[in-house]
């Protein structure tokens, strides 16, 4: 039996980003202003999060923000509203992060781990290569070690799929980041949702198999996408995609939820 009960999905931001990140070898020319989104889950066990999103510390800083985006050669820094702000949107909701049991992490790049030092009692939930990844001389500028390094963090190591609790799956999805994972989450009257997370960031990456611009296994990333398109239609569940502008905009956003 599910124990999840209700799905709010927040819009923390967008990153400004080249098209190419996003879609390998097409868009050279555009860059697009892509959500970063997370996702509450309301369970029987208390709240589970899929992903915190960007720390705005690092944006609202001009020291800060030259540091960690303009001299890595980022675009420009992701834009952070304050509608966009993670605490405020948790507040509007009736949940305060100590009601947060356990995170799901998608992988370590910076978009997805800005708010983890919230978020320090709870169950950290990565994979085993990704946190390997995470601790190792890895180089990658969009990881910033600061999010997650912390000596009292509650990582819990996994190794391919595996059950949160009954109704929320994680899903092994290496190709965007070694150790990437998405979450599939069985709700009572909506079904299915299956939250890709950066296996593709836009629609066209399902509807024609477009690898995504950035992948550390192209083989691997290509699987993925199968595998969660493959999960969707077998369950009669829909795929939600997290830095898609358009289809973000059909969604159903905080305080609106899925049940």
């Amino acid at each position: 039996m599910t124990l999840a009960r209700k799905l709010t999905i927040l819009l923390l931001g967008y990153e400004i980003i080249p098209k190419t990140v996003s879609t390998r070898d097409r868009g050279g020319r555009f860059v697009m202003a892509e959500p970063i989104c997370a996702y509450l889950i309301e369970t029987a066990k208390g709240h589970v999060l899929f992903d915190t999103g960007v720390n705005a510390d690092n944006i609202r800083d001009p020291v800060r923000r030259e540091e960690y985006f303009m001299s890595r050669g980022w675009l420009a820094p992701p834009i952070v509203l304050p509608e966009h702000d993670f605490l405020a949107q948790l507040k509007s909701v009736g949940v305060a992060p100590g009601d947060i049991k356990d995170v799901v992490l998608s992988h370590v790049h910076c978009d997805h781990t800005g708010h983890l030092k919230h978020l320090r009692h709870a169950n950290i939930w990565i994979q085993r290569i990704e946190h390997d990844y995470a601790f190792s001389d890895h180089g990658n500028l969009a990881v910033f070690n600061d999010d997650f390094d912390f000596p009292d963090m509650k990582w819990r190591i996994v190794d391919g799929d595996f059950e949160v609790m009954p109704g929320i799956e994680g899903i092994f999805t290496r190709g965007h980041m070694p150790g990437h994972q998405s979450l599939v989450v069985t709700l009572p009257k909506s079904g299915v949702k299956v939250l890709t997370a950066d296996a593709g960031d836009l629609w066209e990456n399902f509807e024609e198999e477009v690898l995504p611009g950035e992948s550390c296994d192209d083989v691997a990333a290509l699987a993925s996408i199968r595998k969660l398109k493959a999960i969707a239609q077998e369950r009669a569940g829909e795929l939600i995609l997290l830095h898609d502008p358009v289809r973000v905009q059909k969604l159903k956003l905080a305080p609106e939820f899925y049940e």
